[in-house]
């Protein structure tokens, strides 16, 4: 149950973020791995999810955006009830996203403001700590991102639906 529970949540998180952005002028493409790897697998069963294509097919970021400067964007969604747990999995796995890709991350979480974070590549920047250079993760408010319109009273309007949709409460 947890995995399909999971995925709603991750859904829901995207039409968060597509709805948000439209309703602050934003222009908001969906774009996503899904419907496309599934169409090719259908046709080609070599295109599977842990091929060398697939695995690129399946890092599509979930949107294409052109925001407040007029540049084109993409940009993945991902939610996590703690953020931070976001850090180990990108940690592992950046290279598409960030290199291939160079994609905004949104990530949309219930756990405290602000809800809506962003990562612009490259995701992590070096400190020293102790003499060891670490990786720390690059987040910042989405509504500090000069590239995307974010608009403060609709992003409160937003605060109240990620309060409302991801509770605690059964």
């Amino acid at each position: 149950m947890a995995i399909s529970e999971n995925v709603l949540k991750g859904k829901i998180a995207e039409n968060l973020i597509e709805e948000l952005l439209k309703r602050c002028g934003n222009r908001v493409y969906r774009l996503g791995s899904d419907a496309q790897l599934e169409n090719i697998v259908q046709l080609e069963q070599d295109f599977g999810k842990d091929s060398h294509i697939g695995k690129k097919i399946s890092s599509i970021p979930d949107f294409a955006i052109i925001g407040a400067l007029g540049l084109p964007q993409l940009l993945e969604v991902k939610f996590r009830t703690d953020p931070e747990s976001l850090e180990e999995e990108l940690l592992m796995e950046k290279e598409p996203l960030e290199k291939f890709w160079e994609a905004k991350i949104v990530v949309v979480t219930p756990k405290e403001k602000p809800y809506f974070r962003i990562l612009t590549p490259p995701y992590f920047v070096k400190e020293k700590r102790d003499g060891w250079p670490i990786p720390v993760f690059r987040w910042m408010a989405l509504e500090n991102d000069r590239d995307i319109l974010v608009e403060a009273e609709i992003l409160r309007e937003f605060d109240g639906l990620v309060r409302k949709y991801y509770s605690k409460r059964g």
